[in-house]
């Protein structure tokens, strides 16, 4: 599964900064990498950082598989039709990339609100293969320190909610790539952790480009 004509990469950004983000960065760089490999395919995108999702259109989406199609409301039909938009792109997809934050110590409101839509769609739900075995890879920061022995050890709720969701409940064949301490440049009580920040960074670059050329052999086994 190569070249242009038959290979297309699912790319989705969470972070709200479009300017300095490093999840979009790293994610720029794997999808360089990537598309270097397989020829130039085609990508989709979308943006959820910057365009968010309704937040009232995972309750549309869910109550009206409740009801049969006559009885759905406008809103009801217009939330399916999205969710299935939204399966659309991760079903045409051979290869997906998600990059995104963690927030508050959780998980991006727009992930997770993208999440619960998509999941609506049947070929997305829990106990659907649909997508399983396909490479994906989640593309994450962290402003600060989270690993064992910090002070903040364990704050981080997000990562590990995702990868269960990726993995466990849609099958995917994830690569995580992780960077933290990304706000030591803008934070003068973290001045002292700079120079590690930009050695994390560019070590997230770096795992970028590994794990992106592995994307053919990936594919290969998938298929």
């Amino acid at each position: 599964m190569s070249g242009s004509n038959s290979s297309t990469i699912f790319r989705l950004d969470a972070s709200i900064r479009i300017e300095g983000s490093v999840t979009r960065a790293v994610a720029d760089t794997l999808q360089a990498t990537i598309s270097a490999e397989l020829g130039n395919p085609a990508v989709v995108r979308r943006d959820v950082g910057s365009v968010p999702l309704g937040g009232a259109v995972w309750a549309d989406a869910a109550l009206s598989r409740l009801l049969p199609a006559e009885q759905r409301t406008g809103e009801q039909r217009s939330a399916i039709e999205l969710a299935g938009e939204l399966a659309d792109e991760l079903a045409s997809a051979d290869t997906l990339v998600f990059a995104v934050p963690m927030y508050n110590f959780g998980v991006s409101q727009h992930f997770k609100t993208w999440y619960d839509i998509v999941s609506t769609d049947p070929r997305l739900a829990p106990g659907a293969d649909d997508i399983a075995g396909r490479p994906a890879f989640l593309v994450t920061a962290r402003g600060g320190g989270y690993g064992p022995g910090t002070p903040r050890e364990g704050w981080d709720h997000a990562t590990a909610w995702m990868q269960r969701v990726l993995v466990d409940v849609w099958g995917l064949d994830l690569e995580t790539i992780e960077t933290e301490l990304t706000l030591a440049e803008v934070t003068p009580q973290m001045a002292e952790l700079r120079d590690l920040a930009k050695q994390q960074l560019a070590a997230s670059h770096d795992t970028a480009r590994v794990v992106g050329r592995s994307v053919t052999h990936r594919l290969l086994t998938a298929s």
